[in-house]
C-alpha cells in the first residue's frame, strides 16, 4: 500500500515535470525562432541553460542519471592590442567572443539535441507513464462515489488498484526512458546521428510515395493500351509493358539499394530473330510474315504477352498505390501532417495569430493538437525503418521471379557459364600454345641447331664449338625460366603450395602500389576456386596501379555462410565502369563458372571498391596472419 502511494506520488511529479517540458519547449520557439531567424543572437543561449537546469532535475529525480555536457569552454583571453579574437574577427569587448563560443560549444555537444529530442516527446511519454495511474485511481475513485448502482463501487475499487499496482511499474519506465535519452553515450549512436539517419529514411519514403503516384499512372496507361488492343490497336500494348518494365525495373533497385532487399529480374529472355523458311517468309509461332520489322514486332509482342512476370508487373502497378502508399502514409504521412497539419496551426492558434490555418481535427483544442501532432511525428519518425524494410518486401512479392522463373534464369546463368568456362579454358590453351611455339620451343630449336654445329666444328675448330656451347646453355636457361613463367602464369607453385592468402600477399609484394592483406579465413578454399579468386583479385591489383593512380589497396578475405569473400578497396581516382573494362568482365567471366559475382562500387573521385563472392566450403583449418607491402594486420 505504502509503495503504491509513493509510486503515485512520484508519477505525479513525472507528470508534473512533463507539463513543464511542454513549457519549455514553447519557450524555447519563442526564444529559437527570432534568434535564428533574426539575427539576434544573443537571445539563444538562455534557453539552453534553462532546458539543461530543468534537465538535470530531471536527472537527480529519475534516479541519479550522470551528467553527459562537454567541459564548458574557456573565456577567450586578449590579445597583446586589448581586443579579443574569435574565428576571423576581432572584438574590443569579450562579450560577442564568449558568447559565440558558449553558442558553439552548447549546438555542437550531442547531449543538447537529445535534450532537445527528450523535451519533443516528454510530453507526450512522460505525460502517460505519470498521470497515467493517477488518473485511473482518480476515475475509480469517482466512479466508486457517484456510481449509480452498487455494481459501480468494486468497478471503481477495481480501478483505484489497478492505478496502484501499474504505477510503480510506469515510474520505472518512465526512469528508464529517461536514463536512456539523457544518460551519456559514447561512440556515434548520438541523437543528431539518428535523427539524421531518420531523415534520410523519411526522405526515401517521402520518393517513394511520389512513386506509387506514378505506378497508378502507368497502371491506367496499361488498361488504355489493352482496351485499345480490344479493338484491334496492338501498337500501344509493347510500349506500355515497355515503360511498365522499366519502371519495376528502377523500383528494384530502389529495394535494393534502401531497404536492402535484392530482387532479381524475372523475364524470360527475349528470342531472337528467326531464320527465313525457304519460302523467304519468317514463322512466329503459327503466323507468316514477309519483312523483319513485323516478324520482330510480333515476336516481340508474343514474348511479353507470354511472360508471367508482365502480368506481374500490372498487378503491381495496380497495388502498389494501397499497399506501398498505406507503408508511406504511416511514416512519412504521419510525419507530415502532424508538422504541418496540427503542429504549425495548433501553435499559430496558441500564438492567437489573426486568421490561422484550420485544423482538420481537434480545430477547438490547440494544445490537445500541438500534442496529438508531436506524438504523430515521433511515431511516424520512429516507424520509418521498419517501413521502408515492408515496402521493400513488399516490392519483392509481385517484382521478384517465382520458383519456375529463378529455375528457367538458374538454367540460363549456368548456360552461360558454361560457355564462358569453355571458351576462358580455350583461349587458355590457346594461350600456352602459342607462349611454347614463340618462346621455349624456338629456343629449343635453336640448342638443337647450335649443337649440331657443334659437333661439326668440335674437331676443326674447338674454340668456336665452345663459343656455340656457351650459346646453347644461356639459349637452355631462358627456355628454362620462361617455361616456370609460363607454369606459374597457369598455376603459382606459391598458390599450389601454401594457398590463396600467401599467393596473394607474394602479388602485394610485388605490386607497384602499396599494399595491405589481411585474411579471416579459416582453411582452404578448394583449388578452382583459389586460382580464380587469386587471378581476380590479381587484375584488380593491376587495374589499381594502372587505371586508378591509386596510392594504396588494401584486400581483405573472408568466409561468412559458406560464401568466400575477397575486397579490394584502392584510393583510387574511380569511375570505374564493369561495361567499358574488358579487365572487369574477365573477373566476372572467371568467377561464374563457379556461381561467383563481383560487385565494383567506384564513384568518381574514389574509392573504388571490387567485391568477389564465391560459394565454396573450406578445408584444413589453419592459422593466417596477414601483411603486405609496408603494412599488417590479422
Amino acid at each position: 500500500m505504502t509503495r503504491g502511494l509513493h509510486a503515485l506520488a512520484g508519477g505525479l511529479l513525472r507528470g508534473c515535470l512533463a507539463i513543464g517540458s511542454a513549457v519549455l519547449l514553447v519557450m524555447h520557439l519563442a526564444l529559437f525562432v527570432p534568434g535564428f531567424g533574426l539575427g539576434v543572437i544573443f537571445l539563444l543561449p538562455w534557453p539552453i541553460v534553462t532546458m539543461r537546469l530543468f534537465t538535470n532535475l530531471v536527472r537527480r529525480v529519475c534516479g541519479g542519471v550522470p551528467l553527459p555536457y562537454r567541459d564548458r569552454p574557456e573565456p577567450p583571453e586578449g590579445e597583446p592590442d586589448g581586443r579579443y579574437r574569435h574565428d576571423r574577427r576581432l572584438y574590443r569587448s569579450p562579450f560577442w567572443p564568449r558568447q559565440f563560443r558558449y553558442l558553439e560549444w552548447a549546438l555542437g555537444d550531442p547531449a543538447t539535441w537529445r535534450d532537445v529530442g527528450w523535451l519533443l516527446t516528454n510530453p507526450v511519454v512522460g505525460g502517460l507513464l505519470g498521470f497515467g495511474p493517477a488518473a485511473l485511481v482518480a476515475v475509480g475513485l469517482a466512479v466508486a462515489v457517484s456510481g449509480g448502482s452498487v455494481w459501480w463501487v468494486p468497478v471503481g475499487l477495481g480501478m483505484v488498484a489497478l492505478g496502484g499496482v501499474v504505477a510503480p511499474t510506469a515510474v520505472r519506465a518512465h526512469d528508464a526512458w529517461t536514463a536512456r535519452m539523457l544518460a551519456p553515450r559514447t561512440g556515434l549512436g548520438s541523437l543528431k546521428a539518428w535523427l539524421g539517419k531518420r531523415f534520410v529514411t523519411l526522405t526515401q519514403l517521402a520518393a517513394l510515395g511520389g512513386l506509387t503516384v506514378l505506378s497508378a499512372a502507368l497502371a491506367v496507361l496499361a488498361f488504355v493500351a489493352f482496351s485499345l488492343f480490344a479493338v484491334g490497336i496492338v501498337g500501344a500494348v509493347p510500349e506500355s509493358a515497355a515503360a511498365v518494365r522499366r519502371f519495376t525495373a528502377l523500383r528494384r533497385q530502389l529495394a535494393q539499394r534502401w531497404s536492402g532487399v535484392a530482387i532479381q529480374t524475372p523475364y524470360r529472355p527475349e528470342p531472337e530473330l528467326p531464320p527465313r523458311r525457304p519460302d523467304g517468309l519468317y514463322a512466329v509461332g503459327d503466323s507468316l510474315y514477309k519483312t523483319k520489322g513485323w516478324t520482330r514486332f510480333f515476336q516481340r509482342l508474343d514474348w511479353i504477352w507470354n511472360d508471367p512476370a508482365t502480368w506481374r508487373d500490372l498487378l503491381w502497378t495496380v497495388t502498389d498505390p494501397i499497399v506501398g502508399g498505406a507503408l508511406v502514409a504511416a511514416s512519412a504521412g504521419a510525419v507530415g501532417y502532424g508538422l504541418v497539419g496540427m503542429t504549425i496551426p495548433a501553435l499559430a492558434r496558441l500564438g492567437r495569430l489573426d486568421d490561422p490555418p484550420a485544423l482538420a481535427i481537434l480545430a477547438d483544442r490547440p494544445v490537445l493538437a500541438l500534442l496529438a501532432g508531436l506524438a504523430l511525428i515521433v511515431a511516424g519518425t520512429a516507424f520509418a525503418p521498419a517501413a521502408l524494410r515492408l515496402h521493400g518486401r513488399w516490392t519483392a512479392v509481385l517484382l521478384a521471379p517465382t520458383a519456375k522463373a529463378r529455375l528457367a534464369l538458374r538454367v540460363e546463368q549456368l548456360t552461360e557459364s558454361r560457355d564462358d568456362a569453355t571458351s576462358a579454358q580455350a583461349a587458355e590453351l590457346r594461350r600456352i600454345e602459342r607462349d611454347l611455339h614463340d618462346g621455349a620451343q624456338g629456343r629449343l630449336v635453336a640448342v638443337g641447331l647450335a649443337l649440331g654445329a657443334v659437333e661439326a666444328l668440335i674437331d676443326t675448330d674447338p674454340a668456336a664449338a665452345r663459343r656455340l656451347v656457351a650459346d646453347a646453355r644461356e639459349s637452355t636457361a631462358r627456355a628454362l625460366a620462361e617455361l616456370r613463367d609460363l607454369v606459374r602464369g597457369v598455376r603459382p607453385p606459391v598458390l599450389a603450395e601454401r594457398g590463396l592468402v600467401e599467393a596473394v600477399r607474394a602479388l602485394a609484394l610485388d605490386s607497384p602500389v602499396p599494399a595491405t592483406v589481411s585474411a579471416g579465413l579459416s582453411g582452404r578454399a578448394p583449388e578452382p576456386v583459389e586460382a580464380a579468386v587469386y587471378f581476380a583479385v590479381s587484375e584488380a591489383l593491376v587495374n589499381a596501379a594502372k587505371h586508378a593512380a591509386a596510392s594504396a589497396v588494401t584486400v581483405e578475405f573472408g568466409h561468412v555462410d559458406g560464401v568466400l569473400t575477397a575486397v579490394v578497396t584502392d584510393d583510387g581516382r574511380g569511375g570505374a565502369d564493369p561495361a567499358l573494362g574488358s579487365g572487369l568482365r574477365g573477373m566476372r567471366h572467371r568467377l561464374s563458372a563457379f556461381d561467383g559475382t563481383v560487385r565494383v562500387v567506384s564513384p568518381p573521385g574514389g574509392p573504388t571498391v571490387v567485391t568477389l563472392e564465391v560459394p565454396c566450403a573450406l578445408s584444413s583449418p589453419r592459422t593466417s596472419t596477414s601483411s603486405g607491402k609496408g603494412s599488417s594486420s590479422s
